[in-house]
Parts: structure tokens; C-alpha cells; sequence
């Protein structure tokens, strides 16, 4: 994230609809999205998870120009920052892609019919997928869905039960904002993108959102009932801070 310090008169009409565009980065070209916030006295630029686009909140009534001359002065910075993403990943036969922390190797098996299995070929991992080579994607991200969907939902029933509280529902979603969320009233919703991390990663996620159903924030209460569930989370927090965006990169079109 990049901010600069901007000295803005107040405007007093309200925040335009968002504006998109697209921004070229040296070689790439990226969505941009222009957010107006009436609250917001500086530039904020972000990389969206996984570099997949690029968000600018601006104060009220900016004028353009200034936004094209805050873009251009901080090419550089983008190019870096982007640096570590050096394309979306996209999936094919013979790319690798992450399940459970493990690589497994896509095969397309030629079948039109039959699951997406994982299998091991000559000792290494594999994830052979059926039907028409361009459907590769969609049917991988159905299988990562059902497989995130059985880990989240033995270890949120298995959590909920030590801390005696009542899980009302748990949905998969592809959140790029946040990995898992909680409601008041016992609704929990997971990335199920988390299935690619290591399982003590997974086991955090569960413990971290079962924890908000006693604990509705992140005081000094709710990380030591998480540390109770999952001892590893500390270790697990790390692990998503340094490789949560490169789960997100990947394009499951």
C-alpha cells in the first residue's frame, strides 16, 4: 500500500460512483478502480490480493489530473511491488498447482466424464481432471470448493464443540478481502482458497472464526482462546501474511 499526505479542501458534494480503468505497469496492463471517500484527506494506492488489480481512494472532488500525476510518479513503486507476482498463474496440463500445502502436478485424463482425483504417479503428486480441456479451471476450483468444504466443516464442528457454542452455517466463497468471517449470529463464511495452504494454516482459519462466536473482536481474549484451539497460530498468521496473496493470484477462469 502507498499513501501520500494531501491537503484537500472539504468538498461538500458527495462521492462519485467508483471509476474504472486500466493501468499499464511496464508489461501489464491492470484493472484500477478510483474510490471517492468523503473522509479521506490523502491518495491511498493498494495491490489488490494476488495482484489481480489495483484500488486508489481519493478525497472528494480530486481533480484528475492530479490522480494521472500520482499514477505516473509511482510507476516505479507499482513495478516493484509487482515484482514478486510475475503473472497470474494459470492453470493447464503440467502446471502445479497447491492442495494442502503439498504441489500436485494437473493432469487432463482425455475422459469427458468422471471427478477431478488426486493420485500419485510415479511418486509424485497428481490431480487428474476430466472433461474438455477448457473447462480445466472451473472444474479444478469445484473440486478445491468440496475438498476446502470437508476440512472447514469437520474442524469448525470439531472447535465449536470445545468452546461449547452453536454453528448456525458455514459457506465457501472466493473473498479476496478477507480469508473467513463470523456473524452474531452463527454464521461462518470461508475462502475456499485456504484449501490450498498447509493443514495447520486451515486449522487456523477454523479456530480463528469459531473463536469470534464467543469473541466478537480481537482483544487480548479472543487471541488466547484462538492460541487454546490452535497452538500453531501465530505460525499460521505468518504463513498467510507471506504467501496469501500467491493463493489469490491464481486465475481458476
Amino acid at each position: 500500500m502507498f499513501a501520500l499526505l494531501k491537503k484537500t479542501a472539504r468538498s461538500a458534494r458527495k462521492p462519485q460512483v467508483p471509476e474504472k480503468r486500466v493501468l499499464e505497469v511496464g508489461s501489464r496492463a491492470l484493472p484500477l478502480t478510483i474510490r471517492e471517500h468523503p473522509r479521506s484527506t490523502r491518495i491511498t494506492l493498494r495491490i489488490d490480493p494476488g495482484a489481480r488489480g489495483l484500488s486508489l481512494t481519493v478525497p472528494v472532488g480530486l481533480r484528475r489530473a492530479d490522480i494521472d500525476d500520482f499514477l505516473e510518479r509511482h510507476q516505479h513503486w507499482l513495478q516493484v511491488k509487482l515484482a514478486r507476482f510475475s503473472a497470474p498463474d494459470t492453470l493447464a496440463p503440467g502446471a502445479t498447482v497447491m492442495l494442502r500445502g503439498v504441489p500436485h502436478r494437473i493432469e487432463h485424463s482425455g475422459r469427458l466424464r468422471g471427478l477431478t482425483e488426486p493420485m500419485v504417479r510415479d511418486g509424485e503428486p497428481v490431480l487428474c481432471v476430466s472433461g474438455l480441456e477448457e473447462h480445466l479451471g472451473r472444474r479444478l476450483s469445484s473440486f478445491m470448493k468440496k475438498e476446502a468444504r470437508a476440512d472447514l466443516e469437520r474442524l469448525v464442528h470439531l472447535h465449536a464443540a470445545s468452546v461449547k457454542k452453536p454453528v448456525r452455517s458455514i459457506t465457501m466463497k472466493d473473498t479476496r478481502s478477507r480469508w473467513g468471517s463470523c456473524s452474531w449470529d452463527g454464521n461462518l463464511s470461508f475462502s475456499w482458497r485456504i484449501v490450498m495452504a498447509p493443514p495447520f494454516v486451515i486449522d487456523y482459519l477454523a479456530a480463528h472464526e469459531v473463536a469470534h462466536l464467543d469473541e466478537m473482536n480481537h482483544g487480548p481474549k479472543f487471541w488466547a482462546l484462538c492460541h487454546r484451539l490452535c497452538p500453531r497460530s501465530d505460525e499460521a498468521k505468518a504463513w498467510l501474511k507471506r504467501h496469501g496473496s500467491q493463493l489469490h493470484a491464481i486465475d481458476f477462469a
